[in-house]
């Protein structure tokens, strides 16, 4: 399964982190850009995906989150 192919019929947290890690690997994504890339590409809502999301995908998310703020905390003082 590619990570832009069709959402088969039953998707769990396992197989949806495989997906996303794919995703962050191959087209240099975040892991929060990568859920979302996914729900573009599959016409998906990104509040209906929640159940796919397990607590170590949850924190890489918070992770990438937090690394933008740092950046943006870090290019406001600069200014």
């Amino acid at each position: 399964m590619t990570p832009t192919e069709p959402t088969p019929t039953k998707i769990t947290p396992k197989r949806f982190s495989i997906i996303i890690e794919e995703l962050v690997r191959t087209k240099r994504l975040t892991h929060f850009e990568a859920v979302m890339y996914y729900c573009e590409q599959n016409g998906l809502e990104a509040h209906t995906i929640t159940k796919w999301i397990d607590k170590s995908m949850r924190e890489k998310i918070q992770y990438n989150a937090e690394e933008l703020t740092n950046i943006f905390i870090k290019k406001v003082k600069e200014n």
